[in-house]
């Protein structure tokens, strides 16, 4: 009786080639990598391959967007992320705050932080005025916390910042705006409520004398974010939440240059006169 012979190990591919480049790349991990790690990187790489396949980039081109990398590195600092405008002009940011902070039952939606968000701003009692430079049409902001129950908050924090009638932040004007200004942060009382004084918020475009900037001309896009306020709102036992209020006549809500608007923030600030006044419930869900 003839033996059998054994079947031939399944070939491995260890040199690089055009069809099989993927698989060779990801098979180079060794027995001892960060799982997670893996599963990011290997992803990455099946679809940066596509991409190359797709485009086929020439080594010129290839090298320009390296270039345009390495830029986009140089121009970040301490008050500049260009990084974070690249993704937030991509999009990228959007969808993964969006990804990250999915609403079912009522909660207030998400939208990006930006790179303009500055920790340990000062703390101010409710009705205090973090307008400055008193610059711009008075605004007076209030409303309550509370759970997707409609009960309140006491002792929520809410983290406020935004541009100068001018369209900068204090960071963005070091010496020329005072330090802080339109930042602060403020607790609820006891029954959810908050309330402080500021600007009427208006639209600014992104700082676009960068990479960031170069990609949006070369693509005929707006730089413009549409006028808003930041919120983050926290409480213990609660999930924080990262938002905007946006105002309702700005021509800019349907092109936002980082995709941030949703329809759910934008609200009724209304004209008294001689200031204006938006009132807004922030609902938060449990952690």
């Amino acid at each position: 009786m003839a033996l059998k012979k054994k079947p031939a190990p399944k070939k491995t591919e260890v040199y690089f080639s055009e069809k099989k480049s993927v698989e060779v790349v990801q098979k180079r991990s060794g027995p001892k990598a960060n799982k997670r790690v893996k599963f990011l990187v290997d992803s990455l790489v099946k679809h940066m391959h596509a991409f190359i396949k797709e485009t086929e980039p020439t080594l010129d081109e290839w090298m320009a967007g390296i270039q345009f990398l390495t830029k986009t590195g140089h121009l970040s600092n301490d008050w500049r992320q260009e990084f974070i405008l690249l993704s937030d002009t991509l999009g990228i940011s959007m969808l993964v705050e969006t990804i990250n902070n999915r609403k079912t039952t009522g909660e207030t939606e998400s939208t990006v932080l930006g790179p303009f968000h500055v920790s340990n701003a000062p703390r101010y009692p409710n009705g205090a005025n973090i307008c400055l430079d008193g610059k711009g049409e008075p605004l007076l902001v209030s409303g309550t916390v509370h759970n997707v129950k409609a009960k309140p908050i006491a002792g929520a924090t809410l983290d406020v910042w935004q541009t100068n009638e001018d369209g900068f932040y204090d960071v963005q004007q070091k010496g020329i705006q005072p330090d802080n200004n339109l930042r602060g942060v403020f607790t609820a009382d006891e029954k959810g409520r908050f309330n402080f004084k500021s600007a009427y918020p208006r639209f600014y475009p992104i700082p676009y004398d960068g990479t960031v900037g170069d990609m949006l001309k070369a693509l005929d896009r707006n730089p413009n974010r549409p006028a808003h306020i930041h919120f983050i709102v926290s409480a213990p036992g609660y999930k924080p939440v990262t938002t905007h209020l946006f105002t309702p006549d700005c021509p800019w809500l349907k092109e936002d240059a980082v995709f941030g608007v949703k329809e759910s923030l934008i609200a009724d600030f209304k004209n008294k006169g001689d200031h204006w006044e938006v009132e807004w419930d922030f609902v938060l869900s449990k952690a």
